[in-house]
């Protein structure tokens, strides 16, 4: 976001960081993305709530009439902040919104000392997601109602993951801003930008040892000048070295694709 929209997203993040405790960091998650939903359905609305020509108590009033029976009374504060604000478009309150969930489910994880947690888990489910054929269609299908993927990703994660991860997974698969895969990986480096990070995704031949691990967010850091979020993917097809992503920039070190490089040097 740029211009007035950024500047309305950052008095937004700023109240949802003054939400504490896991309880109502959580709640504050769940209704910001059930707010979210509810303005990608009712346009009306969203232009009433964007609309520069209506005085902010208006539409503070109209946000207390509309959601204040369903909503915690925090979530009501963060969205009187945010149509406080002004927008370059109805799109980007929403988007913004799902931002602001995310951050708080973020807090929610930190709170309950399980903040790495959260961006591993989802990355882990993100590349199991991208693996399953058959279960990537479904995620991917925008035919298939949010409601219906949420009940398919729980009964798969729900065991398996922390209550923010399967809570941002769901979100991703309403897939609002593009692909499953693309939204996931927004989510983890918005997460990772929270927490004063960047995030790296490695992919080797074999598993990497705890030293190996070190080594290399060490590196990272040192070049980038900012604590790493280090992802791992093993893919025995890249033979050995390594290939390593931080946002657009790729580093490609595997034999492959030495190899690959070599059959075309030879094939002229």
């Amino acid at each position: 976001m740029r211009g007035s929209s950024a500047k309305s997203l950052t008095a937004v993040l700023s109240a949802v960081g003054g939400v504490t405790g896991v309880k109502a960091a959580s709640a504050l998650g769940a209704e910001l993305f059930a707010v979210t939903a509810t303005l990608d359905r009712e346009v009306a609305l969203r232009r009433v709530l964007t609309d520069p020509s209506t005085e902010t108590a208006g539409k503070q009033a109209l946000v207390s009439t509309v959601f204040g029976a369903s909503l915690d009374a925090g979530t009501i504060e963060v969205l009187k902040v945010a149509v406080a604000g002004r927008w370059a478009s109805g799109r980007d309150l929403v988007d913004g919104l799902e931002i602001a969930g995310v951050n708080a489910w973020a807090q929610s994880s930190a709170a309950s000392k399980k903040g790495e947690k959260l961006e591993s888990e989802l990355f882990a489910a993100s590349q199991l997601v991208h693996d399953n054929a058959e279960l990537r269609a479904v995620v991917a299908d925008r035919t298939v109602s949010t409601e219906a993927k949420a009940t398919l990703l729980a009964s798969i994660f729900k065991s398996k993951v922390s209550a923010p991860t399967l809570a941002v997974l769901t979100q991703a698969a309403a897939t609002r801003g593009g692909s499953f895969e693309k939204v996931i990986d927004r989510f983890i480096r918005q997460i990772a930008d929270r927490q004063g990070e960047i995030v790296a995704v490695a992919r080797v031949a074999y598993a990497l040892s705890e030293a190996e691990v070190t080594r290399l967010e060490t590196g990272l850091a040192a070049k980038y000048g900012r604590p790493v979020q280090l992802n791992l993917v093993v893919d025995p097809s890249i033979v050995g070295g390594i290939s390593v992503s931080v946002g657009d920039e790729v580093v490609d070190a595997t034999m492959s694709t030495r190899l690959e490089s070599a059959r075309r040097l030879i094939a002229g």
